[in-house]
């Protein structure tokens, strides 16, 4: 088994997300000791936006792209093979002002790609990324879990649905700032998830 994890939060160290992240993938390597980890931070490393020079390097045949747009398509190629390249997606997600971090939203963009992980057919679009589980562990500061005001999950379900990664397991920890005693019942709350999750 390949795992890969991948932290979205914008800080480097203490971050939630990252400590749900991290103990879900320790628990699947204590599952599987022969399972081979890679980790992404995606604040130490940060992606590029697609903005308008990513979508002009994009739609120009391969042939014709400067020097300088290949090597920008060429950081999204890396991040695609390295999912392809993967069994399990560990995924760290801290909620910021209802959504995902826009570190997430670029990583998104850059493996969301029309004939490589996705393509659209007769019955309509049909997602490449497939035979992949996902571990999504989610850090909220409040409680949102089954609630109107969490636009993080159905989106996150949409699109890796859309890429073809349909199973994905929900981690839910939340009520960090709301005081120790939550803080430390967020903990509990996701390690009874990721055991659910794993049965």
């Amino acid at each position: 088994m390949n795992i890969l994890q991948i932290n979205a939060s914008a800080r480097r160290e203490g971050a939630n997300s990252t400590r749900i992240a991290d103990m879900v993938t320790q628990r699947l390597l204590q599952r599987d000791p022969q399972a081979r980890l890679s980790l992404r931070d995606l604040a130490a490393t940060p992606h590029p936006m697609l903005d308008e020079s990513a979508l002009g390097a994009l739609f120009t045949p391969g042939d014709k792209r400067s020097a300088e747009q290949a090597a920008r398509v060429a950081l999204d190629d890396a991040l695609i093979q390295e999912v392809q390249a993967h069994d399990v997606l560990v995924i760290g997600v801290p909620m910021y002002n209802f959504g995902v971090p826009s570190q997430l939203k670029n990583w998104i963009d850059a493996i969301a790609r029309v004939g490589v992980t996705f393509r659209y057919t007769q019955s309509g679009p049909q997602g490449l990324l497939t035979g992949k589980t996902v571990y999504l562990a989610l850090a909220r500061g409040g409680r949102y879990r089954d609630t109107a005001a969490d636009a993080q999950v159905p989106y996150l379900k949409t699109v890796l649905g859309f890429l073809g990664m349909s199973d994905v397991r929900l981690i839910y920890a939340e009520g960090f700032a709301m005081g120790p005693e939550a803080a430390a019942q967020a903990v509990e709350q996701a390690q009874a998830d990721l055991e659910a999750a794993l049965s």
